[in-house]
């Protein structure tokens, strides 16, 4: 019963990439939760605070990490005054995933101190818009784990793959005209969609769950304003998501992929790749993972291994050969109107990383 009240002050707290105070003040929160008597190393990069929590004087090489991310995306100003309803509690970040930081934080609380092997607690405030300055950061700043486990929500089962992630962007260039005289013209926004068209062709919008690669055409804009002009210029812009299997993304450079896209679009129309980062995946049979299947199993859980299309932090660790798996608590709606954490999986989730750090010993 401790639980639900810092749980609901932390998801009262506005904590998105465009609010750099309110950031820092859910970091803050989540170690003021976890108490004195540990060092807290403190970074920062491009305005995002981070911190990484453990026992000891020296940062050691950690057996096991546990990273949580604090940061939301935009919601509704109701979504942030939590609710509950029933066995649900609703509000911006409850699954994604405020509710299983807070409870990594009060594990690692809880068991670092007295373990027989370094435990590191990792908060991070960037990961919905790409994690580069929270994980990214620390490890290009010398952080080293043997195994992480990532709270994002997985109802305690154990994700050990997930996609890898490219941003796109097509170009096309014409000629300004009069609108008019469409003829002494050259329509870039036209030869833009046939560009897209082309490629949601060879990759077609999803319209059922699928483990393939899909492009998601996020935006498309073009810098002419007039109605009576003929517009010279115009770019989409496009999220890819890639399983391991796809040869034309994982393992290539941007330049390799941006010739892909350049090839599959129309002339007059040219790809640049802004990254290209891979897919990430744990081996599902090495003795942590077994380990925390084990322990979901003895809360009443499956532990079964999952994939996921989305892309989390674990691919940093996956690029230094790091096995780093997803497990979290339960929930629904996912940076949905409704989003909402199923807080009977809240205790069994805390239990269950209890038990696989007692497993390692």
């Amino acid at each position: 019963m401790d639980f639900l009240p810092l749980a609901e002050e932390l998801l009262a707290v506005r904590s998105t990439a465009d609010r750099p105070a309110d950031l820092r003040r859910a970091l803050d929160f989540v170690l003021d939760v976890v108490g004195p008597g540990f060092t807290v190393e403190r970074f920062e990069s491009n305005g995002k605070p981070s911190a990484l929590v453990y026992s000891g004087a020296t940062r050691p090489d950690f057996r096991v990490i546990l990273n949580g991310h604090l940061d939301v995306v935009p919601g509704a100003d109701e979504q942030f005054a939590p609710r509950r309803d029933g066995d649900r509690l609703i509000a911006r970040g409850a699954q994604d995933m405020k509710l299983s930081a807070l409870v990594q934080a009060q594990v690692f609380r809880d068991t670092a101190a007295t373990s027989p092997f370094p435990i590191g607690l990792q908060l991070v405030t960037d990961e919905e818009v790409g994690g580069r300055d929270g994980t990214l950061h620390q490890i290009e700043q010398g952080v080293t784990a043997g195994f992480v486990v990532i709270g994002e929500h997985s109802g305690l089962r154990v994700v050990a793959e997930s996609k890898g992630i490219a941003g796109v962007r097509l170009h096309a260039t014409g000629h300004a005209a009069h609108s008019a005289y469409q003829w002494l013209g050259d329509n870039a926004l036209v030869t833009l969609v046939r560009a897209v068209d082309s490629v949601l062709a060879a990759y077609p919008v999803a319209t059922a769950e699928a483990w393939r690669t899909t492009v998601n055409v996020a935006r498309i804009a073009t810098t002419n304003v007039a109605t009576n002009q003929v517009p010279a210029d115009a770019t989409a812009w496009l999220d890819v998501r890639f399983p391991p299997e796809d040869g034309d993304f994982t393992g290539r450079t941007t330049d390799e992929v941006a010739a892909h896209f350049t090839a599959l679009c129309p002339p007059g129309v040219t790809a640049t790749v802004d990254h290209v980062e891979p897919p990430h995946r744990a081996d599902p049979d090495s003795p942590e993972v077994l380990a925390l299947q084990r322990a979901a199993r003895d809360q009443g859980y499956s532990g079964d291994l999952l994939r996921k299309h989305g892309a989390a932090d674990s691919r940093f660790y996956f690029r230094q050969g790091v096995d780093a798996v997803i497990f979290g608590v339960g929930g629904d709606g996912q940076h949905g109107p409704d989003e909402h954490a199923d807080l009977t999986t809240v205790e069994p989730y805390r239990r269950a990383l209890l038990g696989f750090l007692a497993s390692l010993r």
